[in-house]
């Protein structure tokens, strides 16, 4: 049947959220860069496909119902042209601004530091999609915001009208229920991944040596 959401929204734009939602909605799996790490074999796909050689993503994508999040939002055009169904989710944040903070205080700053050896791969399929295909400068605030906003601009000129939804976290279940013509659950809407949650998780406030 193939994906029926890929989202071309990058990391910090409610990801992880979007991601329970859809598997609430969709009743299946949505691919998330966390799926990344209890899927060792995705590195070496991800770290090809940055250099520019494609799986074939409906066999990739075969256990899942959606995508969302990095590192799959990199090649929402290459994965939405593979299911032509699939609506495309823009997920962004209330400014360019907003997102960067989030992102530099989380994502970013893990990536700065030096990867366990257990990391070292993954470290590496990371920093050549974000060079290849967002920005090599993640230190450089303006370069950041640049490269978030030349995604945003391209997706928007680049998806099918009539498949494009833009989501933004708080506007809930119905924007995405509407493209799917779903029922809107009667519970709220997950929330869930914050700033300190993230930080919390990744121990990014431990005293380092």
């Amino acid at each position: 049947m193939g994906l029926r959401v890929v989202g071309a929204g990058l990391g910090r734009t409610g990801t992880h959220s979007l991601k329970l939602a859809l598997e609430q909605l969709l009743g299946g799996r949505c691919y998330h860069m966390m799926e990344v790490f209890g899927r060792p074999d995705d590195v070496r796909v991800w770290r090809q496909a940055a250099d520019g050689t494609m799986p074939d993503w409906n066999e990739f994508f075969s256990d899942f119902e959606a995508t969302v999040d990095w590192p799959a939002a990199s090649f929402w055009q290459e994965i939405s042209e593979a299911n032509p169904d699939a609506i495309i989710l823009l997920s962004t944040r209330s400014s360019p601004e907003a997102w960067w903070t989030s992102a530099n205080e989380t994502i970013f700053e893990i990536t700065r530091r030096e990867a366990p050896p257990e990391m070292a791969e993954w470290a590496a399929m990371w920093s050549a999609i974000a060079r290849s295909r967002f920005s090599g400068d993640l230190d450089d605030s303006a370069a950041a915001i640049a490269a978030y906003e030349r995604h945003n601009a391209e997706v928007r000129a680049n998806a099918p009208s009539d498949r494009l939804v833009e989501w933004q976290p708080g506007d809930g279940w119905e924007p995405i229920c509407a493209a799917l013509d779903l029922p809107v659950p009667a519970e709220p809407f997950p929330h869930v991944n914050s700033t300190t949650d993230f930080r919390a998780m990744a121990n990014l406030d431990a005293p380092t040596d």
